[in-house]
């Protein structure tokens, strides 16, 4: 795992209450947690019937109304 460089924004204690992290490491976070969460969902829709054109159209158009 690649370490992440990061800054401690302290109080008057000297005690972390906040963290940064540069854009593109936060991006890339970001990417990492987005990717995570769409594989997850994958896989739980896996069980999931799937629909034949003729149910995703009506499906869809019931989507619509709403």
């Amino acid at each position: 795992m690649t370490a992440i460089p990061r800054k401690y924004i302290t109080d008057d204690r000297n005690q972390k209450q906040a963290v940064i992290v540069d854009l593109e490491t936060f991006n890339r976070m970001e990417s990492i947690i987005e990717d995570n969460g769409l594989a997850k969902f994958m896989e739980e829709a896996e069980a999931d019937e799937a629909l034949s054109v003729h149910e995703a159209k009506k499906f869809y158009k019931s989507l619509k109304k709403d």
